[in-house]
């Protein structure tokens, strides 16, 4: 169960950063489309792309040492789930 949890807890860990970017975005863009009466579909898609794009670049190197350092303490505990 213990596992489960630290899993769980790496995954929103992991997803945070990216979820948030495209959230905040998309609000953002929503309000100026409110704003402007402009509803274009690619209006709200292409700046979120590219906000995605920079968040990843900002924080990729952080997800991934994050995910490898889960992976190792998990090979790393096998022998004691094992019994």
């Amino acid at each position: 169960m213990q596992l489960a949890q630290e899993a769980l807890r790496v995954t929103a860990l992991a997803a945070a950063p990216i979820l948030l970017t495209a959230l905040s975005v998309g609000l953002l863009v929503s309000m100026l489309q409110a704003a402007t009466q402009i509803h274009e579909m690619t209006l709200s898609f292409i700046p979120k792309l590219v906000a995605l794009g920079i968040a990843l670049m900002v924080v990729g190197k952080w997800m991934l040492y994050l995910l490898i350092n889960f992976t190792e303490q998990l090979y790393q505990s096998i022998p004691d789930l094992i019994g």
